[in-house]
């Protein structure tokens, strides 16, 4: 019995590493010489590259944020130019699992006999970055990424794009009160 404990112990940590290394990463920088009070319209200049479904989703979830934040978007001239870029990619990950009879290393040192399987499983990753460009200067002022494991349900692909967005202008402009 002691030794089913252990091999469940093993396997619920295992399951928390990985999930783990596949939770959403958020990450922003910014222009530390930039004064954000300035800054009321914004203008969308593109999203890269092109695709019409996505291309939605990511313009509302920012327009959401921002709007939340008192700017206002307008067609051309806003004050800020926002640019988006969207990336997937296969990443692969191995896991190996041990029996529990043996083989491999444990809590008191390496076991006995025992047999050990390695898996290899392919996930994909997306990554969204938005990029906010000071319209007069040319010169960017602020920038946000957010990068996950995305699923084969879109509609829960569309909940975590809504997540990310929303952490990554959480501080948002920077200076204002963080939440």
């Amino acid at each position: 019995m002691n030794q089913i404990r252990r091999t469940a112990v093993c396997t619920m940590f295992i399951l928390a590493v990985v999930v783990a290394t596949f939770a959403q990463q958020v990450k922003t920088d910014f222009d530390h010489q930039a004064n954000f009070t300035k800054y009321k319209t914004y203008s969308w200049q593109e999203i890269k590259p092109t695709n019409s479904l996505w291309d939605a989703r990511i313009k509302s979830a920012v327009d959401a944020q921002l709007a939340a934040k008192g700017w206002t978007q307008v067609d051309s001239g806003g004050d800020v130019a926002i640019v988006a870029i969207k990336t997937t990619q296969t990443q692969r990950t191995l896991q190996t699992f041990y029996d529990g009879m043996g083989g491999g290393w444990r809590w008191r040192g390496f076991g006995g006999m025992g047999e050990a399987t390695t898996t290899e499983q392919d996930y994909k990753e997306g990554t969204l970055v938005v990029d906010m460009y000071d319209a007069s200067t040319k010169q960017l002022i602020w920038r946000g990424s957010a990068e996950d494991t995305l699923s084969d349900k879109e509609a829960k692909n569309e909940k975590n794009l809504d997540k990310g967005v929303a952490k990554m202008f959480k501080g948002f402009p920077p200076g204002s009160a963080r939440g």
